[in-house]
């Protein structure tokens, strides 16, 4: 079940005291970034936080769960936290900060032969 755009914006607009923050869809759901670093996704309408030891520290005893099939567990957020601002940001920036950046792949170079 793919998210609504609705929850996305509810989302982004949770964390507009955060700079930077911006939704990529993927496969019907969504990734978040902060700072060119992916920090969230949105899938099935709700909020799954990449796990941290920052994190871990803000959010105590959460529920933890993959947000795919396959996937390792996030940090599922609940609808308390959602609704609160100041503690939504404040997680997503201990999050964002605690990751390193992205690895830029090289362009690939077209080949040529010898004749």
């Amino acid at each position: 079940m793919a998210s609504q755009a609705s929850f996305v914006e509810f989302i982004l607009d949770q964390l507009s005291a955060c700079d930077d923050v911006i939704a990529k869809k993927m496969f019907g759901e969504y990734a978040l970034y902060m700072s060119g670093k992916m920090f969230a996704l949105i899938c099935d309408d709700q909020l799954f936080i990449k796990p941290t030891t920052a994190g871990r520290e803000l959010l105590g005893t959460t529920t933890e769960v993959p947000p795919y099939p396959q996937a390792r567990p996030w940090y599922l957020i609940d609808s308390d936290l959602l609704e609160n601002r100041d503690d939504l940001a404040a997680l997503a920036r201990a999050t964002a900060a605690a990751l390193p950046m992205p690895v830029k792949k090289a362009k690939k170079t077209a080949k040529t032969s010898s004749a």
